[in-house]
């Protein structure tokens, strides 16, 4: 009966958290055992008692600070420096430009908002067509989940207990490998499709956006630094990269004013609301989920089918691509971490870096896959190109993400070897 009410309150298009939330609830009631009640706020503030969970919103602050100070728009120009000549170029500039973004915003669903309003209009007067724009820059958010700093990957620290930094560094080489399989697939559309060559800027272009744009290039670099270096925590990092996200739009570039404080951190509060809401609730339903000893039966049934671990991470992706289509990655997570991640390294002997940067890559392709695609309704509400139109152009970048999945469950070393682990 409980399956039964969490499919109703999901198909009724009720908010997610709240699904989770009412549906542990459910369990309690329906069993009879209500003293689990008295537990029940105790698991809510459990699931978000967290030092990592500060890193969220804090990155959250950065990517809307550089939105509203023109930096997000210097890094355009920096990337338009370096990729701009090739045939495709704005293409290329905005793909780079994702990859310096993933960088710093770490959440899928924003980066496609921020760069389809800032790159689409600039492709539509190049040439180039509308959908295929706004699916390049919905396919560049699919680098948010594993370049650092990722939501994700704090969320599945926070979750599996492993350390978050290490966490950022394994997704270095996957973030890297991702690109440039867009860069192929680009380059094969451009090829057929016959886009324009672009122009590589002048001198005093690139002068200007070198001058410019190295600044803004400071923050991605204070956030990975910091990590790699281990001067800085990833949380420390996300304030640090605020502050110069601050300091660039308020006194370098010239175009954030304190009066547009307010409605940024307003912002910024409202959305990293919703995510801890999201945790909280999922922390209580997994409670549920471990106390009806759902992954002791799934590491059961699992281990019936195959042994080995290549095998078994090729079941996830292909179970999780289902899963990711209909759930928020952020709460599928949350679900099925705790599930899966014993099993993967007890009964496979799979790192948790290698799982986790499979896991995050596979469920943030339900943000751009039907039915619910909720990338894809972000990027056709920013550009106005339609989301069916938008999901054929992303084809090719949805194949080449499917094959990168394939060689990081096949290669563990490729998340393995920066951490040494």
């Amino acid at each position: 009966m409980t399956v039964v009410v969490f499919a109703l309150l999901l198909l009724a298009a009720v908010p997610i958290a709240l699904v989770l939330a009412l549906t542990a609830a459910w369990y309690i009631a329906d069993s009879g055992n209500t003293v689990l009640f008295e537990s029940y706020p105790q698991q809510l503030f459990g699931a978000i008692e967290s030092y990592g969970l500060l890193a969220i919103p804090l990155f959250m602050l950065a990517g809307e600070l550089m939105n509203e100070g023109g930096v997000t728009r210097r890094l355009i120009d920096l990337a338009r420096l370096l990729v701009g000549g090739f045939r495709g170029g704005l293409a290329y500039i905005n793909l780079v430009a994702n990859m310096m973004m993933a960088a710093i915003i770490g959440s899928a669903a924003s980066q496609i908002a921020i760069m389809s309003r800032a790159m689409v209009p600039a492709m539509e007067r190049e040439g180039y067509d509308k959908p295929y724009s706004a699916a390049i820059t919905a396919a560049g958010g699919l680098l948010s989940p594993i370049i650092p700093p990722s939501m994700l990957f704090v969320l599945f620290g926070v979750i599996a207990q492993v350390p978050i930094a290490e966490m950022f560094i394994a997704g270095i080489l996957p973030g890297l490998l991702l690109g440039f399989s867009f860069f192929l697939a680009i380059a094969v559309v451009g090829l057929l499709q016959q886009y324009p060559k672009g122009n590589w800027p002048t001198g005093d272009e690139a002068r200007q956006a070198l001058l410019m744009g190295l600044p803004a290039l400071s923050i991605p670099l204070i956030i990975i630094g910091g990590i790699l270096l281990g001067v800085a925590t990833p949380t420390e990092s996300a304030a640090l990269a605020s502050l110069a996200a601050l300091l660039l739009g308020r006194l370098l570039y010239g175009e954030l004013s304190l009066g547009q404080l307010p409605r940024v951190l307003t912002r910024t509060a409202v959305n990293a609301g919703l995510v801890i809401m999201l945790i909280a609730a999922a922390g209580v339903f997994g409670w549920v989920v471990t106390y009806e000893r759902l992954p002791q039966m799934a590491a059961a049934a699992i281990s019936a089918l195959t042994t080995d671990p290549f095998l078994f991470l090729l079941l996830v992706i292909g179970s999780l691509l289902l899963v990711g289509m209909i759930i928020d990655g952020i709460a599928a997570l949350i679900l099925v971490v705790p599930i899966l991640l014993p099993i993967a390294t007890q009964q496979f002997d799979i790192s948790p870096y290698q799982f986790g940067v499979v896991v995050c890559l596979t469920l943030v392709l339900g943000l751009l896959t039907p039915p619910v695609g909720a990338g894809l309704f972000i990027a056709s509400s920013m550009t106005g190109a339609s989301p069916l139109r938008i999901f054929r152009a992303l084809i090719p970048f949805l194949l080449a993400t499917l094959a990168t999945l394939v060689l990081l469950a096949w290669q563990p070393w490729l998340t393995t070897g920066l951490i040494g682990r």
